[in-house]
């Protein structure tokens, strides 16, 4: 993957915001590079860690998958089907609309230092938004960084920052 954004999908709604969703549901589009990693891994890391047998108790916060076209559909019904069974929706993505920029990078933004050393590295909140590299740092921060410390030396940051991300990959 080389890059995340969350947003809204699926709804009907011209233009959602949190406060005004509608018919969508917050949700994260991952853009990847298929000769790197395929979509049906993809779709296999989705339904493992997700709870297929859970209740939606709203659309804004259900777990779905959103695909772009037909195969995808089919990839997303059948990795379902075998993986965690016919509770998990398949829907049209319709249009996606991305959430506001205090919900990008949300868990990174919640972390001072490193929401500083990317902001001066990243000053423009699309550069920010759209890079890899705050993508992974965010991950690392969630408490998902397995695998991600050889590239922190890459990233740029000072001392400080690199030494807590790598508290954290730990």
């Amino acid at each position: 993957m080389w890059r995340t954004r969350v947003g809204y999908a699926g709804g009907t709604l011209p233009d959602p915001t949190y406060h005004r969703l509608g018919d969508h549901t917050e949700s994260f589009q991952v853009d990847f590079d298929p000769a790197v990693v395929t979509y049906e891994k993809l779709l296999e890391v989705f339904f493992a860690s997700h709870n297929p047998c859970g209740k939606t108790w709203s659309r804004q916060y259900m777990s779905a998958v959103f695909y772009h076209d037909d195969r995808q559909k089919r990839l997303a019904e059948a990795a379902r089907d075998r993986i965690a069974g016919a509770r998990t929706p398949i829907l049209p993505v319709g249009v996606f609309t991305r959430a506001e920029d205090y919900h990008q990078k949300y868990e990174l933004q919640n972390d001072d230092l490193l929401k500083r050393e990317f902001r001066a590295l990243y000053p423009s909140e699309p550069d920010f938004v759209n890079s890899t590299a705050a993508m992974r740092v965010n991950a690392i921060v969630a408490g998902h960084g397995r695998g991600l410390r050889p590239e922190v030396a890459r990233y740029g940051l000072s001392e400080p920052a690199r030494r807590r991300l790598e508290a954290l990959i730990k």
